[in-house]
């Protein structure tokens, strides 16, 4: 702190944190829309901080600890007041207090992230990040919207949905991040036209093509887990059997 801090990087952190807090004033005034595409943006400033920062070699435990404090504004406690407001407050006790589980959770989850960070969760997250718990909170009001244009009453799913991500923020199932692709490296060819085929149908209809997307990262996940857990049951079973 003595020799001062980066700029660059954490005023993209900051840009966060404040889309993140006018997701929340625009939740408290019912635009769940625009709080919801404000979730959205913050996904990119946070996706871009921590590359500027690697880019630049600018990485520093300032910028860390304000990193997750931004998270937990803009994909903690945002998602939750959209969450709250937009149809959690008429289950009321246990409205809010799935809405307050999704912020523990989320708070949980980063704090665990920042003790593990450069050893168990090198590569692969432990848990669903946060960014992505937000994303699909963000992706099914949007998406709602798009198909109905009244509040949800007392809607279960929602409610389940909720307690579902949250538990899933603390978990130890393993999910995927962009983290993960090295941008540094060569790819094969194929990538490239996947990726502009993403952006095509993201451009087409990004209210479906996001919750859709969202909806396929969330099932794709838990299906690797499934698959991982018998594979790893199998070579369980297969070792007991060979003493």
């Amino acid at each position: 702190m003595k020799k001062g801090i980066y700029i660059l990087p954490n005023t993209l952190t900051l840009c966060g944190l404040f889309c993140g807090f006018y997701s929340i004033l625009a939740a408290l005034k019912g635009d769940y829309v625009i709080a919801a595409w404000a979730i959205m943006v913050a996904n990119i400033f946070d996706g871009l901080d921590g590359w500027v920062a690697r880019l630049t070699s600018s990485t520093t435990r300032f910028g860390i600890e304000l990193d997750s404090l931004s998270d937990l504004v803009a994909f903690g406690v945002a998602p939750a007041v959209i969450l709250y407001t937009w149809s959690l407050a008429s289950f009321g006790r246990a409205g809010w207090a799935a809405a307050f589980l999704f912020v523990a959770c989320g708070a949980l989850r980063l704090a665990r992230y920042n003790i593990q960070m450069g050893s168990s969760e090198s590569r692969s997250f432990t848990g669903m990040p946060i960014p992505g718990a937000a994303t699909m909170i963000a992706t099914l009001v949007i998406f709602y919207y798009e198909k109905w244009d009244t509040v949800p009453d007392k809607n279960y799913f929602i409610l389940i949905f909720t307690i579902f991500l949250s538990v899933l923020m603390v978990s130890t199932l393993r999910f995927h991040g962009i983290k993960e692709l090295d941008l540094s490296k060569r790819k094969p060819f194929w990538i490239l036209v996947v990726i502009v085929m993403v952006l095509f149908v993201i451009v087409m209809h990004p209210q479906i093509a996001l919750f859709l997307f969202a909806m396929i990262y969330l099932i794709g996940g838990l299906i690797e887990n499934i698959v991982l857990y018998y594979k790893k049951r199998k070579q369980m079973n297969k070792a007991g059997i060979t003493k």
